[in-house]
């Protein structure tokens, strides 16, 4: 292959999308680039030629992609990669990159290779909006199939700390029914003794981030936790919890109901991004729709409780009024017996008007003697024992104290 004409290669790349990089000998020396190629690897910093790669960008020496070069230089075989992670940058401004890039070697007019033409495109975006995709989808099923509140709304904050391309904490804070208090609901990287200082939090303007998007009911972006007026009483604790920045976004229901606020901290003050905001937005919206999902879940099993308190009540009353009836339904049967008793005895005294014996103690009969006599409204009486006398009361509403020489009933009771 033909060397290309440095012209021709800025005429073709230069306001390209893609990025595009000419490097020549084993040292790779940078020898033109196009500006979308100086902005994926950082900037106005780097925008430089003349220097090799390796120098340029030092954070590729534990990466593979200079072996790589090597080995096309070395081979003249051009390789093409894939969905290629990268890490561009160092310390606090290193990000993480996708790329699908080609190596090509080039040559002069005698055939040896004189360098490498390096094309690719960058695809982090599609990258990460893959996984957004799939941490999305994972999360709402996880809803649809009634995981537990808690459980979703951990992964939710776990899958935007992974997908943010920046380090961040999440914090989802549930709002109490009366809508003056928030509660923690899921912080997984926050410190234990932080998220039990604003468990309990009240809504209102100046409380914090979250106090204040509560009250507001729209986001509110802390950029410096350390100037910010709305964090005076809460400053100290940011300090001791390593946080600089917060931004908050009320999580409200369709009807407009506070349901908590969905809050992403910084460890350095930072300024959203459009695609910061952009994430905030998606996942305060799943937010609430897990809790809301949750509350309509807490509504159905109250009202099965009630229902089935309603229906053990009910089944406790029929179980009385059963025992009630067969109670009943006993006196009567023990009424008539005695009633048929009173009836004999009454027949049997025909012959004598006070026997020796009771005759109230049916047909297994009783060897007491006869000291009371009762009588019913029919005129039927009867001799029986003291203790049969009072069964017959009891049982037979119409029987009463005949023995006149005895003082009659009072005389009984009163005995």
């Amino acid at each position: 292959m033909t060397a290309v004409p440095e012209n021709a290669e800025r005429t073709l790349f230069g306001q390209s999308i893609a990025v595009f990089a000419a490097m020549s000998g084993p040292e790779h020396t940078v020898r033109a680039a196009n500006p979308a190629f100086f902005a994926a690897i950082g900037g106005a910093d780097r925008e430089r030629t003349g220097i090799p790669l390796a120098d340029l960008m030092p954070e590729l020496a534990d990466q593979g992609f200079l072996d790589l070069l090597d080995r096309v230089y070395r081979t003249g075989e051009p390789y093409t990669g894939r969905d290629a992670r990268v890490v561009l940058g160092t310390g606090p401004d290193a990000r993480e990159a996708f790329f699908d890039f080609t190596y090509e070697p080039y040559h002069d007019a005698d055939g040896t290779i004189t360098g490498i033409r390096m094309i690719g495109v960058e695809t982090t975006q599609v990258k990460h909006a893959q996984r957004l995709t799939a941490e999305h989808r994972a999360l709402l099923e996880q809803i649809a199939r009634q995981a537990p509140l808690t459980e979703v709304l951990d992964g939710m904050a776990r899958s935007i700390e992974r997908l943010a391309p920046d380090d961040v904490l999440v914090s989802v804070l549930l709002a109490d029914p009366d809508g003056r208090h928030l509660r923690h609901g899921a912080a997984p990287s926050l410190p234990d003794f932080y998220n039990e200082a604003i468990d309990g939090i009240a809504t209102g303007e100046g409380v914090g981030s979250c106090g204040t998007a509560a009250h507001r009911r729209e986001p509110v972006i802390v950029t410096d936790i350390g100037t910010d007026p709305f964090w005076t009483d809460f400053r100290d604790l940011a300090g001791r919890a390593g946080l600089a920045a917060c931004w908050s976004t009320p999580v409200l229901a369709r009807d407009g109901t506070l349901l908590g606020t969905f809050a992403m901290y910084h460890r350095t003050p930072r300024v959203p991004r459009d695609t910061d905001l952009a994430l905030a937005h998606l996942f305060a919206g799943t937010a609430a729709l897990a809790i809301e999902r949750h509350h309509i879940e807490q509504a159905q099993q109250a009202a099965e409780a009630r229902a089935r308190a309603a229906h053990d009540e009910l089944a406790k009353t029929v179980r009385s009024e059963q025992r009630l009836r067969a109670a009943a339904e006993q006196r009567a049967a023990e009424s008539a017996e005695l009633a048929a008793r009173m009836r004999a005895a009454a027949a049997a005294q025909a012959a004598a008007p006070h026997p020796e014996k009771c005759l109230l103690g049916g047909p297994k009969g009783c060897t007491n003697p006869a000291e009371l006599k009762v009588a019913d409204s029919w005129g039927d009486s009867a001799w029986g024992c003291p203790a049969h006398v009072e069964e017959a009361i009891i049982n037979v509403r119409s029987i009463f104290i005949a023995s006149e020489e005895l003082g009659g009933l009072a005389a009984y009771l009163n005995r």
